[in-house]
């Protein structure tokens, strides 16, 4: 097993123990304010091009399409999605990922394998070798996926540099984002 399993292991496992509670009380919220699952599935891009199922929590209204987020049209993202973003409580479920080895805590988030954009230049630079990541070293600098190139390079850059050390560094620094 690698340091990064077990990183992953020892922060998951007791991070589903401890927001066990928050998770609770955000499905609540979400099941009493907008119609639908609390808990949804999306097909994303993993390591090497496979696509698996993201768990995450519903912020958006049923209806709305299966679409990055930052084409999302205006006005989809629920009350409680909304904090439930500002937060970073809706990716609490994707820990489930991790312990299924499907995704890390650190890595290049996945994409939608309709991102093809992104999905070429992250070929291109090696970015699939690696397990998709809850966090990342884009997200700490603030680059979304609007941006493919910047994206994936910024995703390449982390790959080269991948160490437990910037693990933890990026991991405090989504936590303390948040």
């Amino acid at each position: 097993m690698t340091a990064k399993r077990v990183l992953d292991l020892a922060v998951a496992v007791p991070m589903l123990a401890l927001t066990s509670p928050v998770l609770g009380v955000a499905m609540l919220a979400i099941r009493a304010t907008s119609a639908g699952p609390a808990i949804f599935s999306q097909i994303r891009v993993g390591r090497g091009g496979a696509l698996f199922a993201c768990r995450k929590l519903r912020t958006m209204y049923l209806a709305t399409p299966s679409l990055p987020t930052h084409e999302a049209p205006a006005g989809s993202v629920t009350a409680v999605g909304k904090v439930l973003r500002a937060t970073k409580v809706d990716e609490l479920p994707q820990l489930w990922n991790v312990l299924k080895g499907e995704m890390s805590l650190v890595g290049p988030r996945p994409c939608l394998p309709t991102q093809t954009e992104l999905i070429e230049r992250r070929k291109e630079l090696g970015v699939l070798t690696a397990l998709p990541g809850i966090t990342g070293l884009a997200q700490i600098k603030g680059i979304d996926m609007s941006d493919p190139k910047f994206c994936a390079e910024t995703d390449a850059a982390y790959i080269k540099a991948a160490s437990t050390s910037l693990d933890l560094k990026i991991l405090l620094g989504t936590v303390f984002r948040a």
